[in-house]
């Protein structure tokens, strides 16, 4: 077959063109002024931190901040495996039992004793907020029963063999103060307080704790800064004012590398980033067809977005998540063939023209996201598919489209991060949605496929860590076969620090120990 020739995409076309359309990033907030006090250190992120509590929030960076204030029983660490935090032993004691005993010591920064009471409170809080981001990887809550004041057993109707990975993920608050919603101060077990806090602002001071029950943290003071414009993020790290910068786009890391008093450093991370279908179409519609999801892709070039878009910090992906997590298979490739595109769309029965396909994206979600979705619509409309782009600027109301209570829309550019560090909880996460979460809409943007919930269920309850292996594995080919994604990548996350600050380790979840920081000078 013969494989037409496109006309030529580059980053210059992309700028060009996203001058021209008006999509370039909205201005920022401004940064700090000054340099740093000394002992302190100001990090920026590019999305608002809207609270200190993760029971909503999706946004990887925002753990660093989060974990420094607040803690739970277990952490996924470096080599994305369970490590204690609280819980000074996480033990399986039945297929159906955990026993947790926890850490000596473990007090809140009031000096009050980290509780079995309040895990239990955490665990019903995380149950009923609505839209739990969190939520969606368990597929079922366990109860706690006390032993004593230090010692509880996490119980469950079915197995759940991988919970000292989920419940890395629930941050302890005292029972007292923990509600149904995101907290945006109080109390936590962690080396840093809250002094001051402007969630409108994504603004937040944290000192450190003196009653911290772990090793002291070395930074007196962390202020937290949110600089959406990524250009104004670079110059305020240049000038001294900002330490630490996260998710830099190629040209930004172009800018910084050779300047002597900056460091960059990146890791492949468990995060996948797609360009989701919308799955709550109508039967009839050409993407309630998989044969037309799936000839849609081959439309798309993924190697050239990645190399001329993404420069090197995009990883086309092979598989339905990150390659990196425990028990990820690859599954297949995306291939860019157009011809095989037209080809399979007549077969299917739709003509390209009458195609007229809306793809939306939130700034921010991912390096340069507004070029890589100006290139998507120029293959697409190379095979003759009419495209629209609409970009939401962060903290609007883009969740109330993902949930399809907004307005209508085709393509989602998203993406999904994963702190488990398993396949598995990615593949719940995202594809286990079934008739009775869509009713609330606490499902992946509509997905629900029977056959991939069925072998989810299997992979949840199985004790053998083989024989669960081989499920996933399972489950990860029927969702592939299903065609939800025009293409996905696992991003190479990077960002830039000053030299001054050391210590700072960037781990595949896209954060790194805060307490863990020192400064030169």
């Amino acid at each position: 077959m013969t494989q037409s020739t496109p006309p030529e995409i580059s980053r210059r076309t992309f700028l060009w063109t996203g001058a021209a359309m008006g999509l370039g990033l909205a201005a920022g907030c401004a940064g700090p002024t000054g340099s740093p006090a000394p002992g302190s250190m100001v990090l920026a992120l590019n999305r608002s931190l809207v609270s200190l509590d993760n029971k909503l929030n999706q946004f990887e960076a925002a753990v660093t901040v989060q974990r420094g204030v607040r803690q739970a029983l277990t952490r996924i660490g470096p080599k994305l495996t369970p490590e204690p935090v609280l819980a000074e032993s996480f033990r399986l004691t039945a297929p159906t039992e955990w026993t947790v005993r926890l850490r000596a010591g473990a007090r809140y920064s009031d000096g009050s004793p980290v509780t079995p009471k309040d895990v239990a409170t955490a665990l019903e809080m995380y149950q009923k907020v609505n839209g739990s981001f969190i939520a969606s990887f368990f597929p079922e809550w366990p109860r706690v029963e006390q032993d004593d004041e230090r010692t509880f057993r996490l119980r469950s109707d079915k197995p759940l063999p991988v919970l000292d990975y989920l419940m890395a993920n629930i941050l302890i608050t005292p029972s007292s103060a923990n509600q149904p919603a995101e907290l945006q101060s109080g109390v936590g077990s962690g080396p840093y307080t809250v002094v001051r806090s402007d969630r409108g602002a994504g603004v937040y001071t944290l000192r450190a704790n003196t009653a911290y029950w772990g090793p002291k943290p070395r930074l007196s003071t962390v202020h937290v800064r949110f600089i959406q414009e990524e250009s104004s993020r670079v110059v305020a790290l240049r000038s001294g004012e900002i330490d630490v910068i996260d998710t830099i786009s190629p040209d930004s890391a172009e800018q910084l590398r050779n300047l002597p008093d900056v460091e960059l450093t990146s890791a492949v991370g468990t995060r996948i980033n797609q360009l989701f279908f919308n799955f709550r179409k109508p039967p009839g519609h050409p993407l309630a067809d998989a044969r037309v999801r799936r000839a849609l892709t081959f439309a798309v070039d993924g190697k050239r977005l990645a190399e001329d878009v993404l420069q090197g910090i995009a990883i086309p992906a092979d598989g339905v998540v990150s390659g990196i997590l425990s028990g990820a298979v690859k599954t297949g490739q995306y291939a860019y063939d157009p011809a095989m595109a037209t080809r399979l769309l007549a077969e299917a029965g739709v003509k390209p023209a009458d195609l007229n396909l809306k793809i939306i994206w939130e700034t921010g979600e991912f390096p340069s996201d507004s070029l890589l979705m100006e290139g998507v619509q120029q293959m697409l409309e190379q095979i003759g598919v009419r495209c629209s782009l609409q970009q939401f600027e962060p903290g609007g109301d883009i969740s109330k489209w993902r949930q399809g209570r907004a307005g209508d829309w085709d393509i989602l550019g998203n993406g999904f991060s994963v702190p488990t560090g398993l396949a598995y909880s990615a593949l719940q996460g995202m594809f286990g949605g079934t008739p009775e979460k869509e009713k609330t809409r606490d499902t992946y943007q509509g997905y629900v496929q029977p056959q991939v919930v069925e072998l989810l269920g299997r992979a949840a309850e199985e004790v053998d860590a083989q024989a669960r292996a081989d499920v996933v594995a399972k489950a990860q080919q029927a969702v592939w076969d299903s065609w939800p994604c025009l293409w996905a990548f696992v991003p190479r996350t990077m960002l830039a620090h000053r030299r001054r600050v050391r210590g700072l380790a960037l781990e595949p979840t896209n954060s790194y120990d805060l307490a863990a920081l020192r400064l030169d000078g």
